[in-house]
């Protein structure tokens, strides 16, 4: 198996609007990434999709930016869709816990209306802050 590295970071600082990519983001325990409008204390402070999965979805002929699903990190190597409710995930000094696969979509979002499709709903995953530090692209994935 490919050796798992971080591709992409992205965030958005405010809810509703589509994620931008990042050199590095600061992981904060029981609350996800700082300054990302998605944080807080809950389950799904940190949402993780596959590079390889959102370049298939490219293949298909639509053009989308890291992070327009609404992905925090793309991980490439690694298909984090296939790890179970529970794997913990260490990423430079960042532990994360998986704590959700996929999700409802309650409004579809400009992905789905332009094309009639988005991979969040079913690829994305959820995971939550155990213990923080600071996450930059091509730091190595572990799975625990």
């Amino acid at each position: 198996m490919k050796e798992a590295k971080v591709f992409a970071l992205c965030i958005s600082e405010a809810k509703g609007t589509q994620k931008h990519e990042v050199a590095s983001v600061e992981l904060i325990p029981d609350h996800g990434i700082k300054g990302d409008a998605h944080a807080g204390n809950w389950h799904r402070q940190v949402s993780l999709l596959s590079e390889e999965t959102v370049e298939a979805f490219r293949l298909r002929g639509v053009e989308v930016d890291n992070g327009a699903f609404g992905e925090n990190i793309l991980i490439e190597g690694l298909n984090p869709v296939l790890l179970p409710v529970g794997t913990k995930l260490q990423i430079a000094d960042a532990l994360l816990e998986v704590t959700q696969i996929g999700k409802e979509c309650h409004s579809h979002c400009r992905i789905y209306e332009t094309v009639g499709d988005c991979i969040m709903p079913r690829e994305g995953v959820f995971t939550k802050v155990l213990t923080g530090g600071s996450v930059k692209k091509g730091d190595r994935v572990h799975v625990l």
